[in-house]
């Protein structure tokens, strides 16, 4: 089966840039794609990151909210890529959703994770 590439329609902070001061991270966008049934890849770009983790957690953020807004309420973390170059970090992340928690040890209770993301000031799709 080809796997289906579905820009989600929601993205409004897709092109957009959350502003930040001078040193701190600023998020530079998430895309995502449904990959096939309950499968979700989701692309983040940030600029000013510390470490590869908040990459990671902006990735986690992104499904989270994600998973809310197709009607579950949990997401496992199936794997995520992180990569920097001249101080632009990427990550490359795969999640699956789903409305019972799903088996496995990287699973993510969707409302907690966005409030949690919200307390930090990291944005969502």
């Amino acid at each position: 089966m080809r796997p289906a590439i579905i820009a989600f329609t929601a993205l409004a902070a897709c092109g957009a840039t959350t502003t930040a001061p001078t040193g701190s991270i600023s998020y530079d966008g998430i895309e995502t794609r449904l990959l096939d049934g309950d499968l979700v890849n989701f692309q983040v770009k940030l600029t000013n990151a510390a470490v590869a983790q908040d990459v990671t957690d902006y990735a986690e953020c992104a499904a989270a909210q994600y998973a809310l807004i197709r009607g579950y309420g949990f997401a496992r973390k199936v794997r995520t890529l992180v990569d920097e170059e001249g101080g632009i970090w990427t990550g490359d992340a795969v999640y699956t959703v789903s409305s019972a928690l799903p088996r496995g040890l990287k699973t993510i209770d969707a409302e907690v994770t966005v409030a949690e993301c919200a307390r930090r000031s990291i944005p969502t799709v």
